[in-house]
């Protein structure tokens, strides 16, 4: 098979493609955790696969989602960009925890690198992943090498600030499925947290281990583990402390996440409720160390949750109140876009193809590199290729992305 037609090949033909001769149908089942059956239907094309089924597949063989939706051909995933900008971002993440930044003689003030570690952050946020590196390898370099020598509060914010750095640096590079660098990242992240003994940064980095084996398909970890770190920061709701609300609210938000992609319909809704009662408590939405959560977080999530668990009447009904017509400007267009995403899935399966396809229109012409590299629009697209495939392929020519074969 030439890579080229990658895009013209089903999903059963690319899962299969990719399985090769080495490995049977058995062992991928073996290997993804799902039945020879469900192996065995998904190389047929019968039906569609769920979220939860696509995670185990990608993770077993050693792929993404979006390679077996055909969006990208197997080892082709990055452009050449954002290859040149997570090689100098993985360089930042060893060398500096490493020590080996000889060379830097006079490291930027704590001042600055906080602003270079929040631009980081918005970066990540606007999806450009070579500002991220460039913003995070000089704070991961310089900051470490102040780090070395300061003493008192300054170590201390030091220590958030390269804690923080890190951490985005875990979350880009697990956005790519560069999971060993994400890990990399986090070991050292979760080092520095414990040395300035900062509860907040550590249930925040615990979110974000969460979302590392939420891509990985380790479901049960992914729970467990955001779980147990909001039993160690939860908060008292009469009186807790504003960043404990927000740490403690996005670790049930991963929770129910992580629940729904099981499958697990009443777990999620007992974590989203969680998620909901700590927005309620902080009564607006808030930013820290680069994490957004409040109202807007708990209810745009609620709508994704219930999307995986395809309880699509209620992901629109929620979708529908008069508050998430009109999202807040501060919701990164990262959030923004895959919220609308997850709404233009529920909109295909109510039938409601027309306004699926311009939202789907929406979210492309405002995130147009971002929207290439998510798996949802190739199902929406094949979604509403099965009533109009013209209206698909202008859909196609207007964003600039193959959305069917």
């Amino acid at each position: 098979m030439i890579v080229s037609n990658w895009a013209d090949l089903t999903n059963g033909q690319r899962i299969k493609h990719l399985r090769g001769s080495d490995l049977t149908q058995q062992g991928l089942a073996d290997a993804a955790g799902v039945s020879l059956a469900l192996v065995q239907k998904a190389e047929q094309d019968r039906g569609e696969l769920s979220v939860g089924s696509l995670l185990k597949f990608a993770h077993a063989l050693n792929t993404d989602v979006s390679v077996i939706l055909g969006q990208q051909a197997p080892r082709r995933g990055m452009d050449q960009g954002d290859r040149a900008a997570l090689r100098q971002l993985s360089d930042a993440v060893h060398e500096s925890a490493l020590g080996e930044w000889e060379g830097i003689e006079d490291p930027s003030t704590v001042k600055d690198l906080s602003e270079a570690r929040d631009r980081a952050w918005d970066a990540y946020w606007a999806s450009d992943t070579a500002k991220v590196s460039s913003y995070a390898s000089k704070v991961l370099m310089e900051g470490q090498v102040r780090y070395a020598s300061a003493t008192g509060s300054e170590r201390e914010q030091l220590g958030s600030i390269l804690a923080s750095t890190y951490r985005v640096a875990a979350s880009c590079s697990n956005g790519f499925g560069q999971r060993d660098l994400a890990l990399s990242a986090l070991t050292s992240a979760k080092h520095l947290a414990r040395e300035v003994d900062d509860p907040v940064i550590t249930a925040l980095l615990e979110s974000t281990l969460s979302w590392i084996y939420l891509r990985g398909a380790k479901l049960p970890r992914a729970v467990a583990v955001a779980e147990r770190a909001a039993l160690a920061i939860e908060p008292s709701f009469s009186n807790g402390l504003r960043p404990q609300l927000l740490a403690y609210g996005r670790l049930m938000i991963s929770a129910a996440v992580a629940a729904s992609r099981r499958e697990d319909e009443s777990a999620a809704d007992d974590y989203i409720s969680q998620a909901h009662a700590a927005a309620a408590r902080l009564g607006r939405d808030e930013k820290l160390y680069g994490t957004s959560f409040g109202p807007t977080a708990a209810k745009t999530e609620a709508v994704g949750i219930h999307v995986a668990l395809k309880n699509y009447g209620r992901a629109l009904k929620l979708a529908s109140h008069p508050e998430m017509k009109k999202l807040p400007k501060s919701m990164s267009k990262v959030a923004r876009n895959r919220y609308k995403l997850d709404v233009a899935l529920a909109q295909c399966a109510a039938g409601l193809y027309d306004q699926a396809g311009d939202t789907l229109i929406e979210v492309a012409l405002d995130a147009p590199e971002w929207v290439k590299h998510q798996a949802l629009p190739g199902v929406i697209g094949r979604r509403l290729a099965k009533v109009s495939t013209a209206r698909v392929r202008n859909i196609s020519e207007l964003i600039g992305m193959p959305l069917i074969a």
